[in-house]
């Protein structure tokens, strides 16, 4: 009982169809091998690049096919949530990496990186979150001296996806342009002295995707590897964090509906005194409040899709439904998990998993907390 979308049409409903099965078939049963490593393997990415689920919107010359519309993203975005896989690495891939490698680099750069980029032979990563810095990013620390034709990188990053895999890696840097407030973004390649690529942290949840520290201890890296213009690279970072934070609501509204989904199935077969846990009232209008929020939220996720096609979605936009989808994701999962009562604290129940994969969406991108001081500020200006 939902109201028909209308983002999508047939083309995208094949690809969905195409990217649903290759995830049933290549991630789904691996998620436990995965989790335990700590890493998604280099051979996934190497087969989705290979069936086109990869920096897509690249040009054809490098192996792309030049599709900017973002409701392909919205589709993976989607599955991956519905599958249950708990990777950010399509969405840094496409929907964070993708506009700065194809659109800010210059032609020998793509020429360099973005073949490997889309047929995912090239594991890619952004570096701008420090230990001392969280979601304010105008506080950074880490710092890039000019040196002749190099760069002497000096710092350190953490949180960082992809962070101990990575053959590319882009640094945010402070370069001192535009009376010392300049940053930079710097990219250093995997094998470079002095980068030094941790292991994947332990975390509480989304345990199969590789996130690290990463040093950066002297590196020397070429004048040629600065990503778009020297100094310039916080209003880059800031234009792009309007489709970073849609992506996350995409995947957390995504999210909530397959928690919603587990919740209807249990409750359905699920009996205490001898009747159907759904049919007692407070667990009936329970999920009733459940399904009505997802599809609101659904309708403004899909009007923002809509939005950022037309090159019309604001930052605090993005910043209103980031924050409202992913509370709403924790809200509906952290209520599902307790119409499982004991057995949905049991890791081998996939609510379970939902549930702890899904705190971290409140964090990154950028805390809610700070959405709502942006949301609030564009209010009363």
């Amino acid at each position: 009982m939902t109201v028909r979308r209308r983002l999508f049409d047939a083309e995208h409903d094949a690809f969905r169809d195409s990217f649903r099965r290759f995830i049933d078939a290549e991630a789904v049963p691996n998620v436990n091998q995965w989790e335990a490593a700590g890493v998604t393997p280099r051979g996934f990415w190497r087969k989705a690049g290979a069936l086109g689920f990869l920096g897509f919107e690249a040009p054809t010359e490098f192996g792309g096919v030049e599709i900017h519309d973002f409701r392909y993203n919205a589709i993976i975005q989607e599955e991956v949530a519905a599958s249950g896989i708990a990777t950010d690495g399509f969405a840094l891939h496409n929907d964070i990496l993708a506009p700065y490698l194809i659109e800010y680099a210059d032609e020998e750069q793509r020429s360099r990186w973005l073949p490997g980029f889309v047929s995912g032979e090239l594991v890619t990563a952004i570096a701008m979150t420090e230990p001392g810095t969280g979601s304010d990013l105008a506080a950074i620390t880490t710092k890039a001296t000019y040196d002749g034709d190099h760069l002497v990188v000096e710092g350190s990053k953490t949180f960082i996806t992809n962070g101990s895999s990575a053959d590319l890696v882009l640094v945010l840097a402070r370069t001192g342009e535009r009376e010392g407030r300049g940053m930079t973004l710097v990219a250093i390649e995997r094998g470079t002295k002095g980068l030094i690529q941790q292991a994947p942290l332990k975390k509480a949840g989304r345990k199969g995707q590789d996130t690290a520290e990463i040093v950066i201890d002297g590196c020397r890296v070429p004048r040629a590897n600065i990503v778009g213009v020297a100094g310039n690279a916080f209003d880059l970072v800031k234009r792009n964090l309007a489709r970073e934070r849609l992506s996350i609501a995409v995947y957390a509204v995504a999210s909530a509906r397959e928690g919603l989904r587990l919740a209807l199935e249990h409750t359905r077969a699920r009996k205490t005194f001898r009747q159907p846990i759904a049919s007692h009232q407070a667990v009936l209008h329970g999920l009733a409040g459940m399904h009505t929020d997802i599809e609101v939220a659904q309708s403004h996720v899909d009007a923002c899709v809509v939005a950022l096609n037309d090159g019309e979605l604001t930052a605090h936009d993005a910043a209103g439904i980031k924050y409202w989808a992913t509370d709403l994701e924790s809200r509906v999962l952290d209520q599902s998990l307790q119409y499982f009562g004991g057995y949905g604290f049991m890791d081998e129940y996939p609510i379970s998993r939902r549930w702890r994969d899904a705190r971290v969406q409140r964090i990154y991108g950028g805390a809610n907390e700070i959405m709502r001081d942006i949301v609030g500020r564009q209010l009363i200006r």
